[in-house]
Formats: structure tokens, C-alpha cells, sequence
């Protein structure tokens, strides 16, 4: 299906709908709990994020933003004024409004599974840059992606921003890597947000906020789990509980059982014990070095890298390798 006008263009792909009470069940049921956080953003969840985001102890989206703010000229002399840009998991797109001004794109390309979610925000841009062919595309990025019609004069570069590359498997988030260089093509280039490895500190009390914000959003996923699968988890009988494990360069957020008890999810039932946990999240940190290492298996080569004075987050520059 293709919605046009003038300017704004809508073509569905037909994501395969992910299935919720599945994905959780097999998940529940595993010998090692789990729940996608993929999942997280429900309305609630999706507020709570915005608040964490505006918390002393998360560094991440403030950071990034002022490195793309404070080094505006120089990535748009690397990627290419009129290129065609392309947005992965584009989300709310507060982000890739830094860069449209000053980059003008051909046309915008954001990509997202959320089908009205995803066309309510392509209008807002398109109504918003009077001046900008938005093309949204309705599909997995995670899956065989093509885009939906063939660009030969211009060079395309897809933004990746806020290190969701980090709550990937390292083995994994080469897959989505390759997926995103087969989507630019040769000469095609990616901006992408990556997360750094630092002070056990700082990455501690950045998912384990003083306002609590972190938890009440972790513990929002059992709360949708009950209003939308018709389960009984109590909530007060389970914590969050998120650390940096640096063995792995990861933070890993759980909810932690607080007593021994029993769960429906469904027709089905699981069993916890006292201090039993569901793994809800990773998000891996990377050093400049590891994170290029990584993006070479996938094909890319390093062009630049943006980095905050204080080491926390990078930015990066890739081009499809020649």
C-alpha cells in the first residue's frame, strides 16, 4: 500500500506482527527468563523514557545530542548535503530534526514497525520542513529491508542515533549492520550513535536513577504483561535490578523475584523463586576501537568519530567499505 501527496509518501511493507503473548511465554518459559524489550514502549513505558532521558543520572540522549549540535558543519561536509537520508527504527525523530536544515536532504526515508505511529510522525516533519519529501517506510529494519524505490543520483546514509546497536548481541548487531550496509548500497554511508565504556560508576546510576524513573519503566513491562495478556504478576513482588557487567561491556537490566511464586500469563503458568530474575534489556558499551572493529565484520570503514570531552558517548561516520 502507497499513501502519496505532493510531498509525503507512505509505503507499507506489511510487517509481520510481532506476537506478544508468544514472544513473552517462550520467553517466561525459558531456562533463563526473558522478555524483549522491544516491549517496553507501550504509552506508559514510552513516557517514563522521556523522563529517564531528563534525569541527572542518563547521560546518553543529552550527550549525543550536543555532539551532533556542536560538530553540525563537519558531519554534514562528510556525509553530503542533498543525500538521501535514511532512519532505522525512527521512532519519535526529535534527533534527525538536527541534522535536516543543515544537511537538506533529497528526501527523508524514516523506517519503523509501528505503523500509525510511524505516519503521524512522517507528517508532523513533512508539515514541519515545508521544503522536505518525506517517504516513510512501514517494515522491519531488523529483517531483509529494501527500500521502496531504486535512488541512483544520490548517495544515501542512514542515522542510527541513541546506541541502539547496544541492545544487540554483539554477534547480532553485525546482522543488523550488514542489513543497514546492503540498504545504502556502495558509497552509501551511516551516522550512528554508539555508547561508551567507561567508569562502573556512571553507567550504575545512569539505569539506576534516584527518581526511580528506570525502575517504574522496567516494572511497566509486567503491568502491560497484565492489561494486555491477561496475566497476574503482582508487581510489588518483583525489583529491578540493573549493573554493569564488565566481563560482557554491558549494562543488564532484570526484574529480580522477591519470594517464591507462581505466575499466569494467559492458560499458562510459571514459577519464580526468591531471587529468581527475568533479563529484560543489554546494552553494550564499546570503546572507539571495538566499535570500528565491529563495523568492519559488517563492512563499513571508519570515515570519523565525534566524541564529548568527557569520554561518554561517540558518534560515528561510517562508509560501506569500497
Amino acid at each position: 500500500m502507497t499513501i502519496s501527496t505532493e510531498r509525503f509518501q507512505f509505503f507499507d511493507q506489511h510487517p509481520k506482527a510481532a506476537d506478544f503473548y508468544t514472544d513473552v511465554t517462550q520467553g517466561l518459559a525459558a531456562k533463563n527468563p526473558y522478555i524483549s524489550p522491544k516491549y517496553f514502549y507501550d504509552e506508559t513505558g514510552s513516557r517514563l523514557f522521556e523522563d529517564i532521558c531528563g534525569t541527572e543520572e542518563y547521560y546518553p540522549t543529552r550527550t549525543e545530542v550536543n555532539i551532533i549540535r556542536n560538530n553540525i558543519d563537519d558531519i554534514v561536509d562528510n556525509l553530503g548535503r542533498e543525500c538521501l537520508l535514511i532512519e532505522p527504527g525512527s521512532g519519535d525523530s526529535y534527533k534527525v530534526r538536527l541534522l535536516l536544515d543543515a544537511l537538506r536532504p533529497i528526501a527523508y526515508l524514516p523506517i519503523d514497525i509501528s505503523r500509525r505511529y510511524l505516519q503521524d510522525e512522517a507528517q508532523k516533519l513533512a508539515a514541519e520542513f515545508t521544503w522536505l519529501n518525506v517517504h516513510a517506510v512501514c517494515a522491519d529494519f531488523t529483517g531483509e529491508l529494501k527500500l521502496p524505490y531504486h535512488v541512483e543520483a544520490s548517495n544515501k546514509v542512514a542515522f542510527f542515533p541513541g546506541s541502539t546497536i547496544g541492545n544487540f548481541l554483539p554477534e547480532q548487531a553485525v546482522g543488523v549492520l550488514k542489513e543497514i550496509n546492503n540498504m545504502v548500497g556502495e558509497d552509501g554511508g551511516l551516522l550512528i550513535g554508539v555508547d561508551l565504556k567507561k567508569d562502573a560508576t556512571i553507567l550504575n546510576a545512569a539505569y539506576n536513577d534516584k527518581e526511580e524513573f528506570t525502575a517504574q519503566f522496567n516494572l511497566n513491562l509486567l503491568t502491560r504483561i497484565n492489561n494486555e495478556l491477561s496475566a497476574n504478576f503482582n508487581v510489588k513482588n518483583f525489583k529491578h535490578h540493573a549493573f554493569f557487567n564488565e566481563e560482557k561491556s554491558r549494562i543488564e537490566m532484570h526484574l529480580v523475584s522477591l519470594q517464591d511464586q507462581q505466575v499466569t500469563v494467559g492458560d499458562q503458568c510459571f514459577e519464580f523463586k526468591k531471587d529468581q530474575s527475568i533479563l529484560t534489556e543489554y546494552s553494550h558499551k564499546y570503546t572507539v576501537d571495538n566499535f570500528q572493529s565491529l563495523a568492519e565484520q559488517a563492512g563499513f570503514e571508519g570515515v570519523k568519530t565525534w566524541v564529548d570531552a568527557e569520554k561518554l558517548f561517540s558518534v560515528h561516520y561510517l562508509k560501506v567499505a569500497g
